[in-house]
């Protein structure tokens, strides 16, 4: 079973933890999550296409990520779901955190922080090897085409981070 430390709205740790996905957060309560934005020398970036299978949001456009496990630091989290959901290890690159934002969802029990990440790394598309559970596939895209999946409204968080495809 997984665990997510729970947060306070100055984003420390309460020393409470939650069980992934269980909606249970009081208001002023958070849960941790990550992206992480990999973009190649060339300007082109790795996004991945999510699978049909998923319950929110199937086959949309977007950058690795994940939920922050209990103890663990948000850059080793963003370190693991890249490595997880790409098969790339990003440790050692140029790059790091960037920023933060949160949302709120009053009664739902889903408050939360976002860390976004990003990472200059020179790779071949053959590196890449996507968890199958999580993406039906990748690209490596443009800022141009990233910006015509958010016009499509198929891209997941991309006016909360738009700014970092920009840098």
């Amino acid at each position: 079973m997984e665990l997510w430390d729970i947060y306070d709205k100055n984003k420390q740790k309460t020393g409470r933890t939650m069980k992934r996905n269980d909606w249970c957060l009081k208001d002023d309560e958070y849960h941790l999550t990550v992206l992480g934005v990999i973009v190649r020398p060339d300007g082109k970036f790795l996004i991945t296409q999510r699978v049909m299978t998923k319950s929110w949001a199937p086959g949309w456009w977007e950058v690795s990520g994940g939920g922050v496990m209990a103890g663990e630091e948000s850059e080793d989290a963003v370190k693991r779901e890249i490595l997880e959901e790409t098969g790339l290890d990003v440790s050692g690159c140029e790059g790091g955190y960037v920023f933060s934002y949160h949302r709120e969802n009053p009664g739902e029990g889903d408050n939360y922080f976002v860390d976004i990440y990003r990472f200059v790394m020179d790779f071949d598309e053959s590196d890449v090897k996507v968890q199958e559970a999580e993406a039906a596939g990748f690209k490596l895209a443009t800022v141009e085409e990233i910006k015509e999946l958010a016009k499509q409204g198929i891209f997941l968080h991309y006016d909360s981070i738009k700014q970092v495809f920009e840098l």
